[in-house]
């Protein structure tokens, strides 16, 4: 009798191994991304994953559910070592071949281009989100301001002034920007006011928070190595 017992045990223990597997391992036909995708490899602006039939313990992992659930598991943004794993869950939406990913954790919200999917590969390129796109405007915005501030040699202090520039979300000024006098000073304070209107509008866009601090206002601009420093 306990013979028989073991015997229908080790069946029946057998048939749900097979029957997790089959669910771990079920593909959708109609919608392939469905599913599990880890070992990213990276060529160029692509990025291939494998599918899995689990995430993995200490290595990266998505998984992509049904009703549009998911689930990112990684070690953050940085990858300082030692790597500590975690799960950040959001939700994901497939609109032709671009997937939509909020999150909870950095970077939030993004999006991948589908290069090609099969059953048991998912080839994708990172694409630009609307907020992103916004953000790379203002950061092109500033990265003029900063080349015009510094495109003359700083070797005289007196030569030199600083102005406030970009704006926080709770108000005020992000900081504040040394230049010279010897520049296009109208041009040059057209575009920081440019930049400024542009963030304070992209805040509100985005629904974008901050802290209320106002940053401190230099005292002075002292040059150093040829460059522009801002004493305090």
């Amino acid at each position: 009798m306990k013979k028989i017992l073991f015997t229908i045990s080790v069946i029946c223990c057998f048939i749900n191994m097979q029957c997790s597997d089959d669910d771990a391992n079920n593909i959708d036909p109609d919608n392939l991304l469905i599913g599990t995708w880890v070992e990213p490899t990276y060529d160029g602006e692509e990025t291939t994953y494998r599918r899995a039939s689990a995430l993995p313990e200490e290595d990266y992992g998505i998984l992509f559910k049904e009703n549009g659930d998911m689930v990112e598991r990684s070690s953050g943004f940085c990858g300082t070592p030692p790597l500590v794993f975690f799960d950040s869950k959001g939700q994901w939406e497939l609109n032709n071949t671009l997937i939509t990913i909020s999150q909870e954790q950095y970077p939030g919200n993004y999006a991948w281009r589908i290069v090609s999917l099969t059953e048991n590969e998912l080839v994708v390129k990172r694409e630009l989100t609307e907020q992103e796109k916004d953000h790379r405007k203002l950061m092109d915005a500033f990265d003029e301001i900063y080349k015009l501030s510094i495109s003359v040699s700083c070797t005289n202090a007196i030569d030199w002034v600083f102005t406030a520039y970009g704006s926080k979300a709770c108000g005020g000024p992000q900081g504040y920007i040394a230049y010279s006098t010897q520049i296009d000073t109208v041009t040059f304070l057209q575009k920081v006011e440019a930049y400024t209107n542009l963030e304070n509008a992209y805040n509100i866009k985005w629904g974008i928070v901050s802290t209320c601090d106002l940053p401190q206002q230099p005292k002075e601009v002292t040059c150093e190595n040829g460059f522009p420093v801002l004493k305090y």
